[in-house]
């Protein structure tokens, strides 16, 4: 097998609206909401950069603007902390910085489904394998082997499409885009189908994609006919089923523990999860969670 082209790109769909978070989503984005002391948006640009990503593109929607301002120099505040001397803060702001030219963002106009997101970035993914990150899932993992550098390692081995995948109850298939399973070595399971959102006695496995993949270019082609399927909306998983047999394609059982921070309960666990990996946080958060677990 040739070895197959460089993994450098990635598209994060970012245009939805927030529901399930307002009123706190009315005027700031939702992936603008903080987990301990950086957005959700930050999480997914770190975890892409360790994977070797350099080109970024935010599919965003109106009122999304602070998303790509977060991303700029903010001098005022930088010569204010420099004034002040305030070196630790101006260190903190070192993640959101991001190398000029290698972001961009693409309106999506209407809410027409994630296929149609991803299609929205098509002249910037071009004929190279990307990466998709929804800033909704975080993936806590062990250092240097975040849930993307994962997938990545697993598209340098097979040369295909690879999609990270996780167990779920065979009662909320309903809920996921669900694998139809090949071979399978307890980490790496070769994808024979993919189903989006099927009822649990259709469901041909309960293996669940998450919020991350990586994906050849041969995707876009049946992206580009905008198909709709399950909600009246275009799948994504329409079109990566339909590269079945072209390219391989797998799924992989990432390590790590994933947060769906795309609702309220999973946000809330996220800021525990994360705090408890914080050295200067930890043992007040300890100390503070027993005054809860008492009145369980």
């Amino acid at each position: 097998m040739s070895k197959p082209k460089p993994l450098r790109k990635a598209v994060l769909p970012v245009a939805g609206l927030g529901t399930r978070f307002l009123p706190a989503t009315k005027a700031m984005p939702k992936e603008m909401l903080p987990v301990v002391d950086r957005p959700l948006i930050q999480y997914a640009i770190d975890e892409a950069r360790e994977a070797g990503i350099e080109e970024f593109c935010l599919i965003t929607g109106r009122g999304k603007d602070s998303l790509i301002d977060y991303f700029d120099i903010a001098y005022e505040l930088e010569d204010t902390l420099r004034e002040r001397n305030k070196l630790d803060c101006l260190k903190a702001l070192e993640p959101s910085s991001i190398e000029a030219g290698s972001l961009i963002a693409v309106r999506q106009q209407e809410p027409l489904g994630l296929g149609h997101a991803i299609w929205c970035a098509r002249s910037f993914i071009g004929d190279d394998p990307f990466a998709i990150l929804l800033p909704d899932d975080i993936v806590q993992a062990a250092p240097g082997k975040g849930c993307l550098k994962q997938l990545a390692d697993a598209y340098n081995e097979t040369g295909g499409s690879v999609v990270a995948v996780t167990e779920v109850p065979r009662e909320q298939t309903n809920r996921y885009g669900i694998l139809d399973t090949g071979k399978d070595d307890g980490r790496l399971v070769e994808v024979k189908g993919l189903v989006e959102k099927p009822k649990p006695e259709d469901a041909p496995s309960n293996l669940s994609i998450i919020g991350r993949y990586v994906l050849t270019p041969e995707v876009m082609p049946y992206l580009s006919k905008l198909e709709k399927g399950a909600g009246g909306e275009v799948q994504l998983t329409d079109a990566m089923a339909k590269t079945i047999g072209q390219v391989p394609f797998h799924g992989l059982r990432y390590e790590g523990t994933r947060y769906d921070c795309g609702n309220k309960l999973g946000f809330l666990e996220a800021q525990v999860a994360f705090a408890l990996e914080r050295p200067d946080l930890a043992d007040g958060v300890k100390e503070f969670l027993k005054k809860y677990t008492d009145k369980i």
